[in-house]
């Protein structure tokens, strides 16, 4: 189809392609439980046979296996076109709906054929060919160019799906590899020199280097990470048949087998989500399950959204915490559709460092610095990768990982637009200038039942304690801070900070993501740039 009509893409219906993106995805469990028990089998064979016979035919049973494996990443690669062609129609039925409005409001009306006219009901004679009728077509002319645009791209890549199924899927690439902390923009160029068939070669070879590689684009991490999956949950099950099975166990063999069973749980429902038809798709750019586990996921294609935002949790985060976490992220991202229909946005969750999980860790920067150069090249891979104009990238960090995300700035500076700090108790820096962001664009938000605020620098606690029990300290006046200063800096939320600040209702540290939050609309409005 090379155009798209008004009443096409008015009675088009998103979610039933992104619903069949992904059954075709689903087809991936089914192939692994064929691939499985044909081991099984192979197996079986080598026990009870033997000869050149069985040889060969086990020869034949692992090359099998190897087919019917290699047609998987095409399965995730077939979701994830239809699933880019459903987002692309939801914008462009979003701008459809914006002309309409707009015609709405000017007394105008649209025909089935897309045609602006006179409403017989409220216009005057002569509105179809005035000013306001002008902008009404032309914003039907954008929603329908958008959605032609979605159409021929979704098409010209099941061609070359198809083309490649016919001549075969994959082929060798030339020796060399990029480094796993290489520049995402040579890693950018790296990957634009190969072939689709030497692509898919990586992907299903070296899974493990290219789903952790920033500067390979969004798509090829999402496949090469879904085809881990199995082998991180069995990691998981091996290190739980490790433990003691005694009963009772021990105090540490407890908290051990409960750890794993929590990681367990997490990845079970990352699986879920990974393969769930309604909702923004999501892409799983990386996962760990080694110590609390690492995982980054987007909800949305980042590669091809107008706004990107990347969300950073704090104390506690892990595996098994990153449903929920990615729940806010999908929150906010709601909100940012509700705003902004006829815009694509996308959601980020990062929890690619290790989390404090304990007090005498969270009072300290170690982690955070730690953490600054992964969280500095993710940033600069989604710019490296994006497709099309630079999208709009917005980073924001709650509790200890608003310290994440000003040390990585500060240190090491940020692919971003805007920074924002939710609940934070200090982001490494004295003032908004020290981040590195355009001016105005560092936002912060402090609700006023948050315990944050009590988390004082240890100097001003010792002051605190010494007025308290010395009245000749607090009558000559103990010198010491402001009142804006916090842990880990002054307060972001503070005028002295030099950023700005946008309310919170008092919904405690936790509650910022609540729908009823004046917070949540403000990390909407921002994420849009409005």
């Amino acid at each position: 189809m090379t155009a798209v009509a008004y009443a096409q893409l008015w009675a088009a219906d998103p979610g039933a392609w992104r619903a069949a993106g992904a059954a075709w995805g689903g087809l991936t469990a089914l192939v692994g439980r064929r691939t499985a028990e044909l081991g099984e089998r192979g197996t079986g064979l080598t026990a009870a046979w033997s000869g050149a016979a069985a040889g060969a035919a086990g020869t034949r049973l692992t090359g099998l296996r190897a087919e019917l494996a290699s047609v998987t990443p095409a399965l995730i690669e077939a979701d994830q076109i239809l699933a880019e062609y459903a987002a692309r129609l939801a914008t462009a039925k979003g701008r459809l709906a914006d002309a309409v409005a707009l015609a709405d409001a000017a007394g105008l009306s649209i025909d089935r054929d897309g045609r602006v006219g006179a409403d017989p009901a409220r216009g005057r004679p002569g509105e179809r060919d005035g000013p306001a009728a002008a902008r009404v077509a032309a914003a039907l002319r954008g929603a329908l160019d958008l959605a032609g645009a979605a159409d021929r791209a979704a098409a010209a890549r099941l061609a070359e799906l198809t083309a490649s199924a016919a001549t075969g899927w994959q082929e060798p690439p030339p020796p060399g590899r990029p480094a796993r902390d290489a520049d995402p923009r040579q890693v950018r160029a790296w990957w634009a020199g190969l072939t689709p068939g030497q692509r898919r070669w990586l992907v299903a070879h070296e899974p493990a280097l290219i789903g952790r590689l920033d500067g390979v684009p969004v798509a090829a991490r999402d496949q090469a990470n879904r085809l881990l999956l199995g082998t991180h949950r069995a990691a998981l099950l091996a290190q739980r048949r490790r433990l003691p099975t005694g009963a009772p166990p021990g105090p540490l063999d407890a908290v051990r087998l409960r750890g794993v069973d929590a990681r367990l749980a997490g990845l079970d429902a990352l699986t879920d989500r990974l393969a769930a038809p309604g909702g923004p798709r999501a892409y799983l750019l990386g996962l760990d399950p080694a110590g609390e586990g690492r995982v980054v996921v987007a909800l949305g294609d980042p590669d091809h959204a107008d706004r990107v935002f990347t969300y950073v949790p704090g104390m506690t985060s892990g595996l098994d915490d990153a449903p929920g976490e990615l729940g806010r992220a999908g929150r906010v991202l709601g909100r940012c559709a509700d705003l902004a229909p006829g815009e694509r946005s996308a959601a980020v969750l990062w929890l690619d460092y290790d989390a404090p999980d304990f007090l005498h860790e969270a009072v300290t920067t170690g982690q955070a610095r730690d953490a600054g150069p992964a969280l500095h090249r993710f940033q600069e891979g989604l710019r490296a990768t994006h497709d099309g104009p630079p999208a709009r990238q917005t980073v924001l960090g709650h509790s200890y990982g608003s310290l994440v995300v000003g040390t990585a700035a500060r240190d090491h500076g940020l692919a971003a637009d805007a920074l924002v700090f939710v609940g934070s108790p200090g982001v490494g820096v004295g003032h908004a200038a020290e981040l590195r962001v355009p001016a105005g664009e560092v936002w912060a938000s402090t609700a006023p039942d948050d315990v944050i605020r009590l988390a004082r620098p240890p100097d001003e606690l010792a002051r605190r304690a010494l007025v308290g029990t010395a009245p000749l300290a607090a009558a000559l006046g103990w010198p010491g801070h402001d009142g804006h200063e916090l842990w880990f800096g002054r307060d972001p939320s503070t005028a002295r900070f030099g950023g700005r600040v946008f309310p919170s209702g008092r919904n405690g540290h936790t509650g910022y993501w609540d729908a009823d939050n004046p917070a949540l609309d403000g990390m909407a409005r921002i994420v849009l740039g409005r």
